[in-house]
């Protein structure tokens, strides 16, 4: 890849689900680091700790899942919803609003017309410091899917189990 770089092949190097101590150690030993590294984020899962690490190491925070693909009911998320109203917001603007001001890049999925234009609507709000402290309490810390350090997971993930 830095090869393809230096020549001019692509523009760019990016990686995902490098956490904090993976980060650390691919960018000590690279020529080009990584412009970007894509870990699952959203409200529920923060990723506080990766995203002081991908500061320090000029790596931009790129969620996946950042609507938690639905879990844990998060378009009707008391919070979220309550905070929305607010703004004349939906849940989901709400925490896109909230990722971005926490200096993540989100990339949302839809294949339905209306939710993409209400997913770009969401840069004409600020959300004040209340209402990022009370979005920031819905953080468990943890996986909604599964765990990167759990080898059977590793292993699940990169094909290598028996």
């Amino acid at each position: 890849m830095e090869e393809a770089y230096k020549e001019g092949w692509i523009r760019a190097i990016g990686v995902s689900n490098f956490y904090p101590d993976r980060l650390i150690d691919l960018c000590s030993f690279v020529e080009v680091k990584p412009a970007v590294n894509q870990v699952e984020t959203h409200v529920f899962q923060q990723q506080v700790q990766a995203h002081k690490y991908m500061e320090k190491y000029g790596v931009q925070h790129e969620s996946w899942g950042p609507f938690a693909e639905g879990r844990k009911d998060f378009f009707t998320n008391p919070v979220l919803m309550e905070i929305g109203k607010k703004y004349d917001k939906s849940a989901a603007q709400t925490a896109l609003r909230f990722l971005i001001q926490s200096g993540v890049v989100v990339i949302p999925k839809s294949t339905h017309k209306i939710r993409m234009i209400q997913n770009i609507d969401v840069f004409d709000f600020v959300l004040d410091e209340e209402d990022m402290a009370a979005i920031q309490k819905l953080d468990t810390k943890e996986s909604l899917f599964f765990s990167h350090y759990d080898p059977s997971t590793v292993e699940m993930l990169t094909g290598l189990h028996r």
